[in-house]
């Protein structure tokens, strides 16, 4: 009987999942594996929001399998070791995978490869699994990547892309391949109270719901904060219970602008991980340096602290970050808002923002984390790298009300309208009232320092 282990990775789903269809293709039975790797942790990855999300995501991925006749196979350790030693034990001689672009994941891929060939095994890749259209695909003339997401997007936009594939009906799994069972999310200590639950039966029912209720809208809603209209898909795409080919071919299908948008997004993703997959060293690295003199830890701890704390005296900036805090996620637009004040008005490096974001972001991901925190800060992608976001005119534009404001600074409550902006230009006695710290820079100030830098970097 001819056996191959499926190595799942950020790819937990059985709907479109041609890693495991290509192997079910080619073998009797399959050992569907996951691997808890040691190494993730060590390079302080496992943090409580994605690991209790991943915990839901395997038990699914074990109940989907289950449903089909198999199960999934969860071991803990070094992902090398532990994938030969399934390998052996259910004398499989291939061993399938999605493809995967980090510099860990492409060197985890080589020393895995390495490793089955010398046990006499292959190693199969497959590509188009955790993303649309793959990193190398598309590359303009004279470069191995685009810099520029917009001639990007052109010619992403006409790439085929390949038909997303039924879930099988059976997954026959051998029965002597031992494993331990899935982690338990509620064993899991520090997640955010609000977090979200995981798992591919969750995301397709997001995906259903948000096709009924909020796609036709995004593209004039997804930056509107009160209206909490995006997808909220980011973690599923990241843990891959939703496939991002068959959200390319649905949202097409659908069409109209608020599809559009939504398939610009999915571009977006792609676009990071084809300029991650070229360059590796901007995980932690400026892609385009600019010389800046960033303050540290030692000359803006204070400042650093309050941002974090969501106590900067700017509403909006503080309502995203105390969001993140509770849910684990924010909106896009919060994002760039939080990312922009910290790299812009405070001038601290955009790497303790990341290093901050990944900690509490279920959806935390290198490529679009960090490249999107470079491409706020002007040492990424961005055309206008001396771009800056004012918290107040941002605020009065996708907050205009307040309502977001309130909703994550109960303190404020109070303070009706778009007045609540702008806490520190209430009357004496109103603002006395208010347990709300004052600004800790003047936007000027901050501006000020901001140009300054830039001049010096010239």
């Amino acid at each position: 009987m001819a056996v191959a282990v499926v190595l799942f990775t950020s790819d937990l789903r059985v709907h479109d999942q041609p890693t495991l269809r290509a192997a079910l293709e080619t073998a009797d039975a399959v050992v569907p594996l996951f691997v808890r790797d040691r190494a993730v942790a060590a390079a302080g990855f496992a943090v409580p929001n994605r690991t209790a999300f991943l915990a839901d995501c395997l038990a699914d991925l074990d109940q989907a399998l289950r449903a089909r006749g198999g199960r999934l196979v969860v071991r803990s350790g070094d992902v090398v070791a532990e994938v030969c030693r399934t390998a052996r034990e259910a004398d499989a001689d291939r061993v399938h995978v999605s493809a995967a672009h980090s510099w860990f994941a492409t060197r985890r891929e080589e020393l895995l490869r390495r490793a089955l060939e010398a046990d006499g095994r292959r190693l199969c890749v497959h590509d188009a699994v955790t993303v649309a259209v793959p990193p190398g695909e598309l590359t303009p003339t004279g470069s191995d990547h685009f810099a520029v997401f917009t001639p990007y997007f052109r010619q992403w936009a006409r790439t085929p892309l390949r038909p997303a594939v039924a879930a099988p009906r059976r997954v026959p799994v051998p029965d002597h391949v031992p494993g331990e069972p899935p982690p338990d999310r509620g064993a899991v200590a520090g997640v955010s109270p609000a977090l979200p639950p995981g798992g591919e039966r969750v995301g397709r029912a997001r995906v259903t719901a948000y096709w009924r209720h909020g796609l036709d809208a995004y593209a004039d809603a997804q930056d509107d904060l009160a209206a909490d209209a995006t997808s909220r898909l980011s973690a599923h795409l990241h843990f891959g219970t939703v496939s991002p080919v068959e959200l390319v071919h649905r949202a097409r299908r659908r069409g109209g602008p608020g599809a559009d948008a939504f398939v610009r997004q999915l571009a977006w993703r792609d676009f990071h991980r084809q300029v991650l997959a070229a360059r590796p060293d901007t995980s932690h690295a400026d892609y385009r340096a600019r010389g800046d003199l960033w303050r540290s830890q030692r000359t803006a701890g204070a400042e650093i602290e309050a941002w974090c704390e969501g106590r900067t005296g700017y509403p909006v900036i503080d309502a995203a970050m105390r969001q993140l805090r509770h849910e684990g996620w924010m909106p896009n637009r919060a994002r760039l808002l939080t990312a922009s004040f910290l790299t812009k008005t405070l001038y601290v490096d955009w790497r303790t923002g990341a290093a901050h974001f990944l900690h509490w972001l279920v959806d935390g991901d290198v490529a679009n984390n960090q490249l999107n925190w470079q491409w706020t800060a002007g040492t990424g992608t961005d055309t206008r790298p001396n771009r800056v976001l004012n918290p107040i005119r941002q605020a009065r534009r996708y907050d205009p009300h307040g309502t977001y404001v309130r909703r994550w600074l109960p303190e404020l409550a109070g303070v009706e309208g778009g007045a609540v902006h702008e806490p520190w230009r209430l009357p004496a006695g109103e603002r006395a009232a208010l347990d709300y710290p004052e600004p800790v820079v003047e936007l000027s100030e901050g501006l000020e320092r901001f140009r300054r830098a830039r001049d010096r970097r010239r």
